[in-house]
């Protein structure tokens, strides 16, 4: 996908599996989920494998310090597809080193690519760090209401 600073990204396969892994293990725990490195290990092989999802890695100094993973989905409205970044984690120790935007880069490019309408995200309200460095790649925010319920 390219590089940015030292900073090599490009789209994870079954072959990252263990070095994707800890860092999906680390983004669930930041989130407030128990460790469970297995089952963490084995939802991101179905999702890679299955073709469900595009993981795109960032790496430094030839270590794994980040990812992002895009889900597929689309718009009958516009007829065309568009990809839900659902998640982005970098390593503490690689935290403002510019990781972050080169994922977003790289997942913006990834959905020029492939020709999607657009890509979404969401952040809580309290993420500003988060929210100023999606603006100042040219994210916009949107007002319109997201409603949810558990099944």
């Amino acid at each position: 996908m390219g590089t940015s600073n030292e900073i090599i990204t490009r789209r994870a396969g079954l072959e990252d599996l263990d070095e994707l892994a800890p860092l999906f293990t680390a983004y669930r725990v930041f989130y407030g989920q128990p460790a469970n490195p297995k089952a963490d290990r084995q939802f991101l092989e179905r999702r890679i494998a299955n073709d469900e999802s595009v993981v795109i890695l960032a790496e430094r100094d030839r270590r794994a310090v980040g990812f992002t993973q895009l889900y597929p989905t689309f718009s009958s409205v516009s007829l065309k597809q568009d990809w839900i970044l659902n998640d982005l984690y970098v390593a503490e120790g690689a935290r403002r080193l510019g990781v972050a935007a080169a994922l977003l880069e790289a997942a913006h490019e990834f959905g020029r690519r492939t020709g999607a309408r657009s890509l979404m995200l969401e952040t809580t309200p309290e993420n500003a760090p988060a929210q100023r460095l999606y603006e100042k790649l040219g994210w916009l925010r949107d007002d319109h209401l997201h409603y949810s319920i558990e099944c």
